[in-house]
């Protein structure tokens, strides 16, 4: 939480000095509305009791309705819960859209656990979140350790307790949970924000080798956009290591890949479909040889070694996926080697465009074809892109300036919140 509020205070410096009231803003918008803890009993199938915490931060609902996900996760802490939910209130001012910020989740791990444990635990955890959910208030998304399955059973008990199919949950499968393209939208967004990058610099992803972290549906939804536009992707990785194939996955090779993740396999079992291929035990895939890479996984998965590694692997281009991926001092190394970090607030907007959709009537009414949906989403991306650029011009920071698009996507959001709170005064 301190390095992404250090980030957020140090792009604003030229806004404060022109306006010193925005200082009293910003001490209001870093205190989160509210902040909910609470505890999750649950039963294992052996019939043991379990507690777990679950947490619900509901940063700004400045804008509108909060919107953000849900992360199940043994490291899960409060403070965890705050950084997303900041994150995630500027993530959603900087878009089109109007809608608060939420984050939140438990330290409860499904990994390894049944359906029957699985969906248990969902149910105790919403037993005591649904208070603070709803059309008008929050509606939770997935995030990591929380997919299909698990907002189903969510969604199952929220139903339940509240009696009536009130609002949707972010999550895909069918109407109750949101839009059809949830999972993609993020992930295809993430590819369509580096397209407008490389069209500034009078280039094209086609041909490009690029590397991926991380191997769940991010990840594997920015593969298949990347294949589709001609690039080269090359890499992806779990906790255990990273899987690289020179000749590039295909559609074949990614619909393996979803196999060996959905049967909770090692993806070093890929390698013995394709021989070719090589998996590395306890490494990252930084040093591979690429044009952009893609951080997927998870906060700081890039620290300073590794950063070095990306410049001398020949990147230039770094698409942060992943909320905050790159420690302070990887960034500033990348920085000083002019490598161009898209921020995630912007880069990976892609699925709060899905939230504006559930929100409005004509979703429910019709189903939007994937053509629309990512005309739609194309559009919401080069918003964000060029209202990121603009701000940061009116701020003093130049197009090709390396800082533009962090500096210029802080600004934006937080003038749009600011301005929001000034006009609902001291609430």
């Amino acid at each position: 939480m301190l390095k992404c509020v250090q980030e957020v205070v140090h792009s604003l410096e030229p806004v404060l000095v022109k306006n010193t009231q925005y200082i009293h803003i910003l001490e209001r918008l870093l205190e989160p509305e509210r902040a909910i803890i609470f505890r999750v009993p649950w039963v294992d199938d052996r019939g043991e009791t379990h507690v777990n915490r679950g947490f619900r931060v509901q940063f700004s609902q400045a804008l509108g309705p909060c919107r953000g996900g849900l992360r199940f996760h043994p490291l899960m802490t409060l403070s965890i819960a705050k950084f997303l939910g900041f994150e995630q209130a500027l993530k959603n001012a900087l878009s089109p859209y109007k809608l608060g910020g939420a984050g939140g989740g438990s330290d409860f791990d499904p990994k390894g656990k049944s359906e029957a444990e699985i969906m248990r635990f969902c149910q105790s955890f919403m037993d005591e979140l649904h208070k603070y959910l709803g059309p008008d208030q929050d509606l939770p998304a997935e995030d990591l350790g929380v997919g299909p399955r698990e907002m189903g059973y969510l969604f199952g008990q929220y139903k339940r307790l509240t009696g009536h199919f009130q609002g949707s949950f972010t999550g895909p499968k069918i109407f109750w949970s949101g839009y059809s393209l949830r999972t993609e939208a993020t992930g295809y967004g993430l590819v369509f924000f580096a397209r407008l990058i490389l069209a500034e610099m009078n280039k094209e992803l086609k041909g490009l080798r690029c590397i991926v972290s991380g191997a769940g549906k991010l990840a594997m939804h920015v593969l298949e956009k990347l294949l589709s536009c001609g690039a080269i992707p090359i890499t992806i990785s779990d906790s255990k290591g990273y899987l690289l194939d020179e000749d590039g996955f295909d559609y074949v090779k990614i619909s393996l890949l979803r196999d060996i993740k959905v049967q909770q396999r090692s993806l070093r079992d890929y390698v013995k479909s394709n021989p070719r291929a090589k998996y590395f035990e306890d490494a990252k895939p930084w040093s591979e040889q690429c044009d952009i890479a893609f951080p997927c996984a998870s906060q700081n998965e890039i620290d300073q070694p590794d950063a070095i590694a990306l410049v001398n692997s020949g990147c230039r281009l770094l698409i942060e996926g992943s909320n905050m991926p790159c420690t302070s001092q990887a960034i500033d190394i990348l920085r000083k080697s002019k490598v161009l970090v898209a921020p995630a607030k912007a880069a990976s907007a892609g699925g709060v465009a899905v939230g504006e959709l559930e929100l409005s009537n004509e979703c429910n009414l019709m189903q939007w074809s994937a053509e629309d949906f990512e005309a739609k989403l194309q559009d919401m991306m080069k918003q964000t892109y060029e209202r990121s650029l603009k701000t940061a011009s009116e701020y003093g920071y130049l197009k090709d300036n390396p800082e533009a698009l962090v500096h210029g996507g802080n600004i934006c959001a937080f003038l749009n919140l600011a301005h929001a709170m000034i006009d609902q005064g001291c609430v």
